[in-house]
């Protein structure tokens, strides 16, 4: 099979097709993590997005399923360097074009992906198209076109179909967490679960009375895709729920109550996607590299005269990594603290601080 890449700009570059043949189109953004494909595969953040690897050999290491985010694989499509069909693997049940193929999900692979990667960091991320099959059926689409045709990544509801559609408990002997699921990645909900909590997962559109009858002691907002201005019942539910009982939040969460309490979020250039983003905390001045997936931010001067503190800059850009309020027990952060794929120094750090909250709001239950 061969693969014809297409982009808003005009670029059009053809490659070599692996996993399913079809037509896709998104946002073409890059992750900087040189292993851990499976879990970027299986992290629903990347929903309606293609997803290019900027380290060039995928695959090595087979697929496993051991270390997926999720059930199912949710960028569009994977864009790479180059893949390996022969994996060597004590763990590996497949192949990564295999997983794909599965998965009913195109990639490509033989492009110069660094070209690729220095256009979007110097243009943008940017709508794609990606056509994927047998030579005479692909070679004369016009992608390009079907790029500019895709419509804006903050126009999409994209959180309905990441989401649990029915609630579920995961029982512990510890404090009660209401969990928006808005996208959720399976190791927080491990982290969680290591520290004894006792979890109710809702779906993403939960209203407040939804949330009541669980009786939560806490509620947090998890990951997720897209424009944070659309998770409209999560941000009704912080602005509900701000002050009666502890909240906290990661990635998309982190902005949903940054929203929620009167500061404004905006699209990053390209976004950061990897596992390699030095993160300052404030009060330490301890720098975290952390893994991240996100393409909106919180704007650091419109938190001024709300009731949050910003407690952690991005070392790169000073873009807002994490937020409190002592007074509301608000905690949040827009990395990745669970880690996986890594690094996973702050783990520690982000759980042990929520426990400590939520011992101290049920009286050390």
């Amino acid at each position: 099979m061969i693969g014809v890449l297409g982009l808003e700009d005009g670029t059009r570059l053809e490659g070599r097709g692996f996993g399913a043949p079809g037509t896709i189109s998104g946002e073409l953004v890059f992750t900087t993590v040189m292993s851990g494909y499976e879990e970027a595969l299986t992290d629903p953040s990347y929903n309606g997005q293609l997803l290019m690897f900027t380290y060039p050999l995928m695959g090595n290491y087979g697929v496993s399923g051991d270390a997926f985010q999720s059930d199912n694989m949710w960028p569009k499509a994977m864009v790479c360097r180059e893949i390996w069909d022969q994996p060597d693997h004590y763990r590996s049940t497949r192949t990564l074009s295999r997983f794909l193929e599965d998965e009913g999900k195109p990639g490509i692979y033989a492009l110069d992906t660094r070209m690729l990667t220095i256009k979007i960091r110097t243009k943008g991320a940017m709508r794609a198209a990606l056509a994927v099959g047998k030579e005479r059926e692909v070679r004369d689409l016009d992608v390009v076109q079907m790029a500019r045709d895709q419509p804006s990544i903050s126009s999409i509801d994209l959180l309905s179909e990441v989401t649990c559609k029915t609630p579920y408990h995961i029982k512990g002997s510890g404090p009660r967490i209401a969990m928006i699921d808005l996208g959720i990645k399976r190791h927080i909900l491990r982290s969680l679960q290591a520290r004894n909590f006792d979890i109710y997962v809702l779906p993403a559109h939960s209203t407040v009375s939804e949330i009541e009858a669980v009786e939560p002691e806490g509620l947090f907002f998890s990951n997720g895709p897209g424009d944070p201005e659309r998770a409209l019942e999560a941000i009704e539910a912080v602005k509900h729920f701000a002050g009666e009982m502890p909240l906290f939040g990661i990635c998309l969460g982190h902005q949903v109550i940054s929203l929620a309490m009167g500061a404004q979020t905006f699209k990053l250039k390209f976004g950061h996607h990897g596992g390699n983003q030095p993160v300052k905390d404030l009060s330490s001045g301890i720098v975290y590299i952390t893994s991240q997936n996100h393409n909106f931010a919180v704007v650091p001067g419109s938190v001024e005269g709300t009731d949050l503190e910003i407690t952690q800059l991005n070392a790169n850009d000073t873009t807002v990594e994490g937020i409190k309020s002592d007074d509301l027990n608000i905690l949040a952060v827009q990395y990745h603290p669970e880690a996986h794929p890594g690094p996973r120094c702050t783990e520690n750090p982000f759980f042990s601080s929520v426990r400590g909250i939520m011992e101290e709001w049920t009286g050390g239950r």
